[in-house]
């Protein structure tokens, strides 16, 4: 049972380019949330900072850790591994810390699986439309149209896991969607009723895989 002194894990997952990573550093910042920051294998973006964005490393390093059982989760995405070291979470979240996660449905599912005696929130976050995702995902600093259109390829298949998650939240515009995360957080946390809808939700996913 969580105290409740302990924090909060909030995980984010999205289909890549749906806009997860921007959400979540903007509640870090506007919350104080603690970010909890993933290993990866994949190499930097422009303007990434190891240790702030990712920790950078290869995958030898990587599968040591695995070995060594020190991931909370971990997952292949896209060649390369994501994952996510349990000692920095645990001890956040007993200082009463809350802490969010961006990570795939693949970490998710590790983590409700795990039945941590934290409380936790998953949100999955949509694009509002495959037109806009793809104009996102061919704007990355990347500016490959064969890696937008091998993320586009597995759209399909991500956003059927958007069932598995407490809340599915639409990113139309960054600021509107950032304020519904942030009022689902606290109904969720004051045990009040929102106006979350389901249907809604079903029917912009039938959209989108239509």
């Amino acid at each position: 049972m969580s105290s409740t002194k302990d924090g909060t894990m909030i995980i984010l997952s999205s289909p890549s380019g749906a806009g997860k990573t921007t959400l979540v550093k903007l509640l870090a910042e506007t919350k104080n949330y603690q970010v909890s920051i993933s290993h990866t294998t994949r190499k930097p973006r422009q303007n990434e900072i190891s240790g702030k964005d990712y920790f950078f490393t290869d995958e030898k390093n990587f599968k040591d850790l695995v070995n060594r059982g020190e991931f909370l989760e971990y997952a292949k995405v896209f060649n390369n591994f994501y994952g996510t070291t349990i000692k920095p979470v645990k001890h956040n979240l007993e200082k009463g810390q809350n802490v969010i996660f961006d990570i795939d449905w693949q970490g998710a599912q590790q983590i409700k699986n795990k039945k941590l005696k934290y409380r936790l929130i998953t949100f999955f976050v949509l694009p509002p439309s495959k037109e806009v995702l793809f104009k996102r995902l061919s704007n990355r600093d990347m500016k490959d149209k064969v890696i937008a259109e091998e993320r586009m390829k597995e759209f399909n298949k991500d956003v059927l896991h958007w069932i598995d998650y407490d809340y599915v939240v639409i990113n139309d515009e960054l600021q509107n969607c950032f304020k519904e995360i942030c009022t689902l957080i606290e109904s969720e946390t004051n045990k009040t009723n929102n106006n979350y809808n389901l249907k809604f939700i079903e029917d912009h996913v039938n959209n989108l895989i239509s």
